[in-house]
């Protein structure tokens, strides 16, 4: 039986609290597409996504006219582009994104993400030469988005890897200087990288999905803010089971949309992603909930528990609105896309290591945070290191997108508009670890990942 208090409230969670299907993201296997050449593999790659991805934003925009649901993103996430292209060289592993950003505009989608290595235990030739590509290919591309796990809970940390990519950062934000370094933005670095996550920049498709696959990514922070904020002074536990029922109902919409989208578009239905990601709109932050729930400011003493009261609150009420919930699934601190998070950097109350201990119990890591211009390539695989031990320490998935400004210094900031919002630039500790980055190797896997 239909609950007109249900509809009602659904309807206001969209029109007054931000609701909103943030991404439906399509999953497309390339790994037929290899061939002889670059030139043939290229135009391969280019037949199959805009023959698979044809309807994606038509379907996605009927949805949103019959359900009254905003779909702020169509998308496409690819097979890690380092499988298909071999031992390509540089300037060939370029022109497959150069290809790869020709069909998602022709798509009208808003980003493709899959431009990506998996290097955890070591780099392949093909996987080498696509990291050297990145910053090149960032530079000449729009829509394209960039990842490389380089660890893994099993495998350790490939700190060769962690090195090389404090030097692509950099050069990624050289490249691109002239808008704010915007590449960086669209880059992203990974441990534990999960294989179906529907958002950008970290998407790709994973070796083990389908031909084709639709993943959807939901997103209400203003939903889950407000709830709290209707529920006045009760305890933690009442909060906690309150945050679970707001995250089944805004998981349900997501559901419902998954499966209309995989149903037109005849192609599986793969995970609702769960995840309460920002904007940097008023009403639609991370950082405000946990202000909700009683702190002063985000980033004062106490913000890392309640952060992962959210984490845990969200994830124990969405895996109850749908049997297919994957991706990252929690809840984010990207800081140049929470209007919350801004004011925090802002004010000085929510630092570069605050960040860092918060991300121990969110879904990803240190997400769109903008940095000196003139940081060294050592201090940033320095704090690609720190992040990534804690995913493999603690069995999750983190992550690392800095964003090094080229002439910026702390206080001033970058904008990007849209999604990506605007980052005041925040202060780090600039004594060198170059010698410890230097030794290279790999830090070996913790025991607990002798699991079997």
């Amino acid at each position: 039986m239909i609950n007109t208090a249900d509809i009602l409230e659904t309807i206001n969670m969209i029109r007054e609290e931000n609701l909103d299907i943030r991404t439906i993201t399509m999953g497309v296997s390339l790994l037929d597409c290899a061939a002889g050449s670059p030139e043939l593999t290229a135009a391969k790659v280019y037949d199959k996504i805009t023959k698979r991805a044809e309807r994606l934003v038509s379907v996605g925009e009927e949805i949103e006219k019959q359900y009254g649901v905003p779909i702020v993103n169509k998308r496409i996430s690819v097979t890690p582009v380092s499988l298909i292209g071999g031992a390509f060289g540089e300037e060939a592993y370029v022109k497959l994104a150069e290809t790869l950003d020709r069909a998602a505009k022709n798509l009208g989608v808003n980003f493709i993400g899959g431009f990506s290595a998996l290097v955890e235990k070591g780099a392949t030739a093909g996987a080498a030469q696509l990291i050297r590509a990145i910053p090149e290919a960032l530079s000449k591309t729009q829509l394209v988005c960039s990842s490389v796990n380089v660890a893994s809970t099993k495998a350790g940390i490939n700190m060769n890897a962690v090195s090389e990519m404090g030097h692509i950062i950099k050069e990624t934000a050289r490249l691109t200087a002239e808008r704010d370094a915007i590449g960086c933005a669209k880059l992203v670095v990974f441990a534990n990288v999960p294989q179906d996550n529907p958002f950008m920049a970290g998407a790709f498709h994973g070796v083990g999905e389908p031909e084709c696959v639709i993943n959807v990514g939901v997103s209400g922070p203003g939903v889950v803010s407000s709830a709290i904020r209707r529920a006045g002074d009760c305890d933690l536990s009442a909060l906690a089971e309150l945050i679970k029922r707001t995250a089944f109902k805004i998981t349900r919409v997501g559901q419902l949309v998954a499966g209309e989208a995989a149903k037109r578009l005849g192609v599986p239905f793969g995970i609702v992603d769960l995840s309460l990601a920002p904007t940097p709109a008023v009403g639609d932050s991370v950082a405000r909930i946990l202000e909700e729930m009683g702190l002063e400011v985000t980033g004062a003493h106490g913000t890392t528990a309640a952060l992962a009261m959210l984490n845990d609150a969200v994830k124990k009420g969405g895996v109850m609105a749908s049997s297919q919930v994957g991706g990252l699934s929690g809840a984010f601190i990207p800081v140049s896309e929470d209007e919350g998070m801004i004011a925090a950097v802002r004010g000085g109350s929510l630092t570069i290591e605050k960040l860092e201990a918060m991300t121990a119990v969110c879904s990803v890591g240190l997400d769109m945070i903008a940095v000196p211009g003139d940081t060294s390539e050592a201090v940033i695989a320095g704090v690609i290191a720190d992040e990534i031990s804690i995913g493999v320490a603690n069995t999750k998935t983190t992550a690392v997108r800095l964003i090094p400004a080229p002439g910026k210094t702390v206080g001033d900031e970058v904008s990007f508009g849209g999604l990506l919002g605007l980052a005041p630039v925040i202060r780090l500790n600039t004594a060198s670890p170059a010698r410890f980055i230097s030794r290279g190797g790999r830090i070996p896997a913790p025991i607990h990942s002798l699991k079997n």
